[in-house]
């Protein structure tokens, strides 16, 4: 069994400070800190979450690449279509994905972990257009469209919401008085929450508390990955 100390307490002070002095001054100065308190940290918990995620989905990517390609999310942000300028993000983010290829194409499992807390999700955020087709012709199925329904009740009876309504009326060539009409209004599907005290993050616990966590939100995952298992999406 995979065993990870809780990240030291230096990981979220620096994600606070960064939240306060987000500027490349203030990170190029501090590049150390941040190397030992926030990046090995993360990375030995992406191995470690990720071993035990793999007795949920044995076929789950764990990729410890720093690249912006493996399970860690890149540290920059993106500021060339946003107001705000900030260089860098102020959260930790990551994900474990199933099936090869890039992992915003898969259901996954994700942490962030902010200056203040710690959340975990599992589904997919955005459906890349094959995989919006297949969700679609998922929805009328009537094998994995009741599986659908039946998912989404076992996974907010644990207490989580499911997310992904997006648009007002049912996509053309699909009926509007289908009985999963309203699903077919979705253009993702994910389902998690931001509950994670910084004393959890900081203690052996964690990874106990997250798998708990990821264990209820399972249901999300496995049916997305049935989905593609018949009608691809990727």
């Amino acid at each position: 069994m995979s065993v990870f100390p809780g990240f030291p307490s230096e990981t979220q002070a620096f994600l606070r400070e960064l939240r306060e002095n987000n500027t490349r001054e203030f990170f190029a100065a501090n590049r150390g800190r941040f190397d030992e308190a926030v990046k090995a940290p993360a990375l030995e918990w992406v191995a470690a979450m990720g071993a035990r995620l793999k007795s949920l989905d044995p076929d789950i990517v764990v990729d410890t690449r720093t690249n912006g390609s493996g399970s860690l999310m890149r540290w920059t942000r993106d500021t060339r279509f946003s107001k705000d300028k900030s260089p860098y993000k102020v959260n930790i983010a990551m994900m474990w994905w199933h099936g090869s290829g890039k992992k915003m194409q898969h259901p996954a499992f994700g942490m962030q972990i902010s200056p203040d807390d710690a959340g975990m999700m599992a589904g997919m955020f955005q459906f890349p257009k094959p995989m919006l087709e297949a969700y679609r012709q998922a929805v009328v199925d009537e094998e994995l469209g009741e599986a659908l329904v039946e998912t989404v009740r076992q996974v907010e009876a644990t207490g989580y919401s499911v997310s992904g309504l997006h648009y007002k009326t049912v996509p053309r060539g699909y009926a509007k008085d289908h009985p999963r009409a309203e699903w077919l209004k979705y253009n993702n599907l994910h389902a998690g929450g931001h509950d994670i005290a910084p004393s959890v993050i900081a203690s052996p616990e964690l990874i106990d508390v997250c798998f708990e966590r990821f264990e209820k939100l399972a249901p999300i995952h496995h049916w997305l990955v049935a989905v593609q298992a018949r009608y691809g999406g990727v």
